[in-house]
């Protein structure tokens, strides 16, 4: 049973979609312990009824004074969304969990993955209320999350001197919509016609990939780069405290419908180091589970679905750079990716793992 006296009172805003759920879920699979729960969403939501930990909880609206009294407050809703009520959370004296863009960037924000920067979270002792400790938090982008996991290990022990990533994100990462989209689509294309462009994706999704997510950066800087390709370089900086590591990134949606994969060409700094060097390092990297090159596996969107580590495997040097080395990577974006990262921060923040 997830309920516990003197526990921490949750709240969850976008309780009813794709994200939110999965917060939920992972509340009860983690027997995260809690003294209350309020979940949040629009008004065409209110009155609804979600299950966890046993019981059912009565979906609310947003308004004045709902925060109050709560110690956490995760945030799975939009930008717009986040940027009014995340401070409101907070002024009612809660942490903000927000896993929407709104405060990624911003330099007076955290951008936490536990694994990786967690030490740049405050500590409370058990019943204690946050006080004036609490504040927002930023929960990274989902494809940055597995990414800077897997580079963690290899940064520790080797250094790294560049990184460029090309991304295979799966349509959960649009939420529902993506999915229900990829799944009509299909059900077109099975019948011999040819899909409709979609209201979620620039281009029809299904048996095709899409080198587009998000919008076309207009910053000069940047020009042809997608609003995706810039927070995965730019948070990537912000989180692993190198400012100035060379990030290069291209993302690509694919017709698969949970996970995303990513390959990774990572240039270290130490020179000479050898395979079992790198797997070693990443073997016990927290979050990681290594699929050893000898073991002529390695894993796939498909199997990452519905669990939580961050999977690496096909682990290679490139026979033309000594210090480059590849790896796949593969996560569920749901997971990892969103809510799991978000009930790590809270569970850090409370000591309560």
């Amino acid at each position: 049973m997830a309920w516990q006296e003197n526990a921490p009172r949750l709240g969850v805003v976008g309780a009813t979609g794709v994200v939110g759920e999965t917060f939920l879920n992972l509340i009860e699979e983690r027997d995260y312990h809690f003294s209350e729960l309020r979940l949040f969403a629009s008004d065409a939501s209110k009155g609804l009824k979600k299950k966890c930990a046993d019981r059912e909880w009565e979906v609310q609206t947003l308004g004045a004074g709902c925060f109050e009294g709560l110690d956490i407050v995760f945030f799975s809703s939009g930008d717009d969304i986040s940027a009014e009520w995340a401070p409101q959370a907070v002024k009612a004296g809660a942490f903000a969990i927000d896993n929407s863009a709104a405060f990624r960037m911003d330099p007076h924000t955290d951008l936490i993955v536990p694994e990786v920067n967690g030490d740049l979270l405050p500590k409370l002792k058990r019943g204690e209320r946050p006080g004036s400790a609490a504040r927002i938090i930023a929960n990274p982008n989902c494809s940055t999350i597995q990414l800077v996991v897997a580079l963690k290990p290899l940064q520790d022990k080797f250094g790294l001197a560049s990184v460029r990533v090309s991304s295979y994100q799966s349509v959960s990462g649009a939420g529902r919509n993506g999915i229900e989209e990829l799944i009509e689509q299909t059900k077109v294309a099975l019948e011999g016609e040819q899909p409709e462009k979609g209201p979620t994706f620039a281009k029809p999704i299904a048996f095709d990939c899409v080198p587009q997510i998000g919008s076309f950066s207009k910053e000069p800087e940047m020009l042809g780069f997608t609003s995706e390709e810039v927070k995965v370089m730019r948070e990537t900086r912000k989180i692993m405290r190198l400012p100035n590591l060379y990030v290069s990134a291209f993302t690509i949606r694919v017709p698969t419908l949970n996970s995303h994969a990513e390959t990774v060409w990572v240039e270290l700094k130490k020179p000479g180091v050898s395979l079992a060097e790198v797997e070693g390092a990443l073997r016990a990297g927290a979050g990681v589970e290594l699929f050893p090159r000898d073991s002529g596996d390695y894993p796939t969107q498909a199997f990452a679905s519905g669990q939580d580590p961050v999977y690496v495997g096909r682990v290679h040097k490139d026979p033309n750079d000594q210090t480059t080395w590849l790896m796949w990577v593969v996560s569920d974006n749901l997971r990892k990716g969103a809510a799991l990262n978000g009930i790590q921060i809270a569970e850090t923040i409370f000591a309560s793992r």
